[in-house]
């Protein structure tokens, strides 16, 4: 880590939601240590209940996905989603439906792009810059959808994430909406509001979700810390993830190479399955991490994990 730097930024999104002021997005830029012309760069999305920290777990061990892939010459920029971290909390957080945050985000990664474009970051312009959407769990889901509505990505990258939902979470009103995405849509901050009266809620610790996203396997270190990563829920967004099918239309239209990550313990289903959720890439690849569940930076596959990452983006980015 001594060798990549590491910046902070506060980035405008603007008036995204009525009756409200601007709002900004936090983010942190980690650059190698010889940034190169045509550097590629990765945006990174956090999932539910979680803050960008999530891909910068540090502690004792090697746990950070930012610093391995920045070790590796990538420039990699993390980001809080509105509500969450140290990004603007909107007073209104029902109204933070996914398509709110892919409009804030794709506003804060463009004037991200802008800057190393042209210099205002590195202190040299690279160009045209080659960017890879990266995103976990719900994190994926946005990237996703952002892809979709802007195409801005030359690949995505998506960790533990399926069009599946999680059904057994689901009360039988919110199930009536499953493979209905444009029904969800109409009724989502509704069924939101009919979950709690906080939008922004903390999720409750239980033996349950403890194995879910550690388990037995995971490294007790990065256990550790992962409390620096953790957040409230958005709840109107982390329904959204949760309704079975309701990104599906998004998924189905992203046509650039992506490459899908999920625990052999994960909550996404059947994993060989998932890739036909992306119809119209032109270059899908899939890896299944052993003895690994949903937050896959804790485990021992994340050596491997990030190896294959990297590797894969350098390929595809060569390529394109």
């Amino acid at each position: 880590m001594s060798a990549v730097t590491l910046l902070s930024r506060r980035l405008e999104v603007g008036a995204v939601l009525p009756n409200e002021a601007s709002l900004a997005i936090a983010a942190e830029i980690f650059l190698p240590a010889n940034v190169a012309p045509l550097a590629p760069v990765l945006f990174c999305l956090p999932g539910g209940a979680m803050n960008r920290a999530y891909f910068d777990l540090r502690g004792a061990g090697d746990f950070s996905f930012a610093a391995h892939l920045a070790a590796r010459g990538f420039i990699v920029v993390t980001l809080d989603h509105l509500g969450v971290g140290d990004s603007s909390r909107p007073a209104d957080g029902f109204a933070l439906t996914p398509d709110v945050l892919v409009e804030a985000n794709a506003i804060a990664i463009e004037s991200i792009r802008r800057d190393l474009e042209q210099g205002r970051i590195t202190g040299q312009p690279l160009g045209a810059i080659r960017s890879v959407g990266v995103g976990h769990s719900m994190g994926a889901m946005l990237t996703a959808m952002q892809q979709a509505r802007f195409g801005k990505h030359a690949a995505l990258v998506l960790f533990g994430f399926s069009t599946r939902g999680l059904a057994a979470a689901l009360s039988p009103e919110e199930l009536k909406f499953a493979n209905d995405p444009v029904a969800t849509r109409a009724n989502l901050v509704r069924l939101a509001h009919l979950r709690g009266v906080d939008p922004y809620p903390q999720i409750v610790r239980s033996a349950q979700s403890k194995d879910l996203f550690a388990g037995e396997t995971a490294d007790r270190r990065g256990v550790e810390a992962l409390q620096r990563a953790r957040s409230q829920l958005l709840l109107t967004a982390g329904l959204f993830s949760m309704i079975p099918g309701s990104c599906a239309p998004e998924c189905a239209q992203v046509k650039v190479p992506v490459f899908l990550a999920v625990g052999d313990r994960d909550i996404v289903g059947p994993a060989r399955q998932i890739p036909a959720d992306y119809g119209a890439s032109p270059d899908i690849s899939l890896l299944v991490l052993p003895s690994t569940g949903h937050a896959h930076f804790l485990f021992d596959s994340r050596r491997l994990l990030f190896r294959r990452v990297a590797d894969w983006c350098e390929a595809v980015l060569r390529e394109s």
